[in-house]
């Protein structure tokens, strides 16, 4: 996965187009079912030290979501999840999404996912998908589900053999496991929901969710 503009090749970030994967130890997971939460959602994410935002297209709501959050806050680096097909790529790109995150591949997503020219980060759970994508000059990978799919230790057992990959784990990792991922060489942060609790997106408490995004951006120190 490249860096965060347009023009990165997917897989060769540089020191002037950082990869997603180092702008911050956490990306946020976000399920919005309003739209115009999106904004102030994201407002309190970057204030809190992540800036980096992966809005999910689980949700009717989620294209606006995300064409909200490019538009009005420019501190953002507002990315597409859960994509699936071709056409999910180009609505998401249209949106202006910076970068697309994927929960597995296909040769033909990750055609589409190529031809978008946004870095991403393809879905990965096993050492031969992870090799195959490294056959094709992708690096940069999503490792999903995470605990399901064996956790620390497994991405502990693939840094040696397969040291170009990195990762960003994603599926049941929370503030007690997160340091662990992001203790390993071949990851470069974490994806999780936990700063997002359901209460306080109801409520609509953004201090409330700045602050967690806070202590969640400071593992990285």
């Amino acid at each position: 996965m490249g860096g965060v503009t347009d023009a990165a090749p997917a897989s060769a970030p540089s020191a002037a187009q950082p990869s997603v994967l180092d702008l911050a130890p956490v990306l946020p997971v976000v399920v919005l079912d309003d739209a115009a939460d999106a904004v102030p959602l994201a407002r309190a994410l970057v204030a809190g030290g992540l800036p980096a935002i992966e809005v999910t297209l689980r949700t009717p709501a989620a294209l606006d979501a995300l064409r909200a959050v490019a538009d009005e806050v420019p501190r953002a680096v507002v990315g597409a999840g859960t994509v699936l097909d071709p056409g999910q790529v180009a609505a998401a790109r249209a949106a202006g999404a910076r970068f697309l995150v994927s929960p597995g591949w296909s040769p033909r997503l990750l055609g589409a996912l190529r031809d978008s020219g946004l870095p991403f980060l393809p879905g990965v759970s096993t050492a031969s998908e992870v090799v195959t994508l490294l056959d094709e000059g992708v690096t940069e990978m999503k490792f999903f589900p995470a605990e399901a799919a064996g956790g620390t230790r497994y991405l502990k057992s693939l840094a040696a053999p397969l040291p170009r990959a990195r990762f960003c784990p994603t599926g049941g990792i929370g503030l007690a496991s997160a340091p662990s991922y992001l203790a390993l060489p071949n990851v470069g942060c974490v994806g999780g929901t936990w700063m997002l609790p359901a209460d306080a997106l109801a409520a609509r408490d953004w201090a409330r969710i700045e602050a967690l995004a806070r202590q969640a951006a400071a593992l990285g120190g």
